[in-house]
């Protein structure tokens, strides 16, 4: 017999629920629940669906990420097109995917725009709980827009999807912000950072040597416990920002505060990607480990010209959904059911036709039901029935449909007497299944 062959390593089957599954993995149902509270979410705050390429030119990614950035460096799925030899890249991230496509439409000529959209990433790395290779992201962003208002409105989205989610903000996921200032402080602070850790060269370890002169900003954000008490006494950010940097990061902290929003401003916090400026934020959580980040985003003023379209402002957020998903399911959160709320029992091959027709007639008024394929004995289809976690047994036997009839059960409530209800008249009781 051949081989099995199994998923990529870091790249993960997403199943249906009650499907025996090697890892603890969010299921199907859990997918389609977060996706349809996101549409909701989104939805009232006025921001429209996107989709872009998963492949898109890897100098893309090099000229928007920034060629000294872990992902440039060790993470890209890239390639060499067969074809023409173009150079191509998986996308390890939605936002240059996203702003190159505003750039080549000329999306931003009538104004600006709130957008989302959410689908698989690719990152090379070493594949771990709530980190894998293939993930999924969902990605917000607000083009055309300067002010601190909307940066405030990004992460108040945020807080009202994990209220959606049954998530607590400041108990499961707390807040924390910063800002990043403009290019030219941020150069003057890079200044200062580079002579700091310099001074303390024996101090720092490989990774950070390697970044010292090429992406200093980066050490910051070293898990290294040795190099903590150097990252703590680094210069800080914010004593370089300008009086307009301030005002910016004063106004989005004021929208929060009205707003009773709690957080914390984390001098130490910077992004992955070089293209952030003033407010940058993350929200995290200490039930996941070392994978603590649940969501991250920031402004990002400088992107758009940057990949050759007209200077225009942006900010946004990426979630990481398969993390959020794994938070939701180490809580044990309640999650709506995804169960029919009618399972049908169908006796004998005769009493198909006319089951079929009145299921059809029972699912085009909104009733989700199940029907029993393949035979089997009355008793064990009454325990796939009980099994489906549907509310009623609809049962089709052949005295019952030979009198025109279909006998109604109530598989949640034993004391409840069976009754019998017209097949023909399917879409006039309809609606007693759904509202009971």
């Amino acid at each position: 017999m051949a081989d099995i062959l199994r998923a990529v390593k870091g790249m993960n089957d997403i199943l249906p629920p009650g499907v025996p599954r090697s890892e603890k993995l969010p299921d199907s149902a859990l997918w389609q629940w977060f996706e349809t509270t996101v549409r909701s979410v989104l939805g009232r705050y006025g921001y429209q669906h996107l989709l872009t390429p998963v492949v898109e030119p890897t100098a893309l990614f090099v000229r928007g990420l920034g060629e000294v950035t872990d992902i440039v460096e060790k993470e890209m799925y890239s390639f060499v097109d067969s074809m023409n030899g173009d150079k191509l890249t998986l996308r390890p991230e939605a936002t240059a995917g996203i702003v190159r496509a505003m750039i080549e439409h000329n999306a931003l000529y009538n104004g600006p725009l709130r957008i989302w959209t959410m689908g698989p990433m690719f990152r090379h790395e070493k594949p771990q709980k709530g980190r894998y290779r293939q993930f999924n992201q969902l990605d917000v962003e607000a083009l055309g827009f300067a002010g601190p208002d909307v940066d405030a409105e990004m992460i108040l989205i945020g807080r009202t999807l994990w209220r959606e989610l049954g998530l607590v903000e400041g108990r499961h996921v707390r807040l924390e912000l910063n800002s990043l200032g403009q290019p030219d402080e941020r150069r003057a602070h890079r200044d200062a950072l580079v002579r700091h850790f310099e001074q303390h060269a024996d101090q720092l370890d490989t990774e950070a040597q390697r970044r010292l002169h090429s992406n200093p900003l980066r050490i910051l954000d070293t898990k290294n416990p040795s190099m903590q008490a150097l990252v703590e006494s680094a210069p800080k950010l914010m004593d370089f920002l300008g009086e307009a940097s301030l005002a910016h990061f004063a106004s989005v902290r004021a929208v929060l505060d009205a707003a009773g929003l709690e957080y914390r401003v984390n001098p130490r916090l910077v992004r992955g990607m070089d293209y952030y400026n003033l407010t940058v934020f993350e929200w995290v959580t200490d039930q996941l480990g070392s994978q603590g980040t649940v969501c991250g985003g920031g402004r990002y003023d400088g992107l758009i010209e940057q990949l050759g379209g007209k200077p225009a402002p942006a900010v946004g957020f990426g979630l990481g959904i398969e993390r959020l998903l794994l938070l939701i399911q180490e809580l044990g959160l309640p999650v709506p059911s995804t169960a029919p709320r009618v399972y049908a029992i169908v006796t004998s091959a005769g009493a198909v036709p006319q089951a079929i027709v009145a299921l059809e007639a029972l699912r085009a008024a909104g009733v989700p039901v199940l029907m029993h394929a393949g035979g089997g004995s009355m008793k064990a289809q009454f325990k796939r029935a009980d099994a489906s976690g549907a509310r009623y047994a609809l049962i089709f036997g052949d005295d019952e449909v030979a009198r025109g009839e279909v006998a109604l059960k109530d598989l949640r409530q034993a004391e409840a007497p069976q009754r019998s209800l017209p097949i023909a008249g399917a879409s006039t009781w309809a609606g007693d299944l759904l509202n009971a």
